[in-house]
């Protein structure tokens, strides 16, 4: 989840500098066939303050939707077993099974291991750069650092959530908090439950392999 604050008069200037950094993100990648959206929302406050979210937490909040968020960049023709050797080390590391970890990668980053979103995710399993630390991963660049950082955060939600595969998902797209925050359900975010659905659609198909 990210969160801004901006005062009213400031909102256009914001707006023309999160289009710009949208836009350089799109010129990261090499040439781009799809990408994964989420909303952008903006309410305000009772000082007047001008917030913008891609998580709609708050019940009590009137939400406006302003733009759509490009959240990764996919690049085409990428090679889906390239980085199987990793995965299955990761796999075999953390107890996990090597078609969920790729499933994840699929859904987070086509396999492109130099995706990175707007609001900062960086690598195949797109970890942001507090959370990369937390696991020592020092390049998320780097497929096996990445891999490796993201196969061990999987492992450790899905001992959280007593293997509830679906909350370990959630939690991994919208964070830990927000899993809490609905007592322990998948959050009622668009985005988080189209998530989730994906995520397990990929990994049926790769079990099947």
């Amino acid at each position: 989840m990210w969160k801004k604050r901006y005062r009213s008069s400031k909102f256009n200037i914001f707006l023309f500098s999160f289009a710009v950094m949208a836009g350089f993100s799109i010129m990261i990648g090499i040439s781009t066939t799809e990408s994964a959206r989420a909303d952008i929302f903006k309410y305000e406050d009772h000082e007047g303050v001008l917030h913008l979210t891609n998580v709609p937490s708050n019940p009590n909040v009137k939400y406006v939707m302003i733009m759509r968020e490009k959240r990764i960049l996919f690049q085409p023709n990428l090679d889906v077993n390239k980085y199987d050797h990793i995965i299955s080390r990761a796999a075999d590391k953390f107890n996990l099974d090597s078609a969920l970890i790729k499933a994840v990668i699929k859904a987070e980053s086509n396999f492109n291991h130099r995706a990175v979103s707007p609001v900062g995710a960086q690598g195949l399993m797109q970890l942001m750069p507090a959370t990369a630390s937390d696991l020592n991963v020092k390049d998320s660049f780097h497929p096996e650092s990445n891999i490796e950082g993201g196969a061990r955060y999987l492992s450790y939600l899905l001992k959280t959530y007593k293997n509830n595969l679906e909350l370990a998902l959630a939690a991994y797209n919208a964070g830990e908090r927000a899993v809490a925050k609905y007592n322990y359900n998948i959050p009622p975010y668009r985005e988080t439950q189209n998530y989730v659905r994906r995520v397990l659609s990929f990994y049926r198909s790769y079990s099947n392999e």
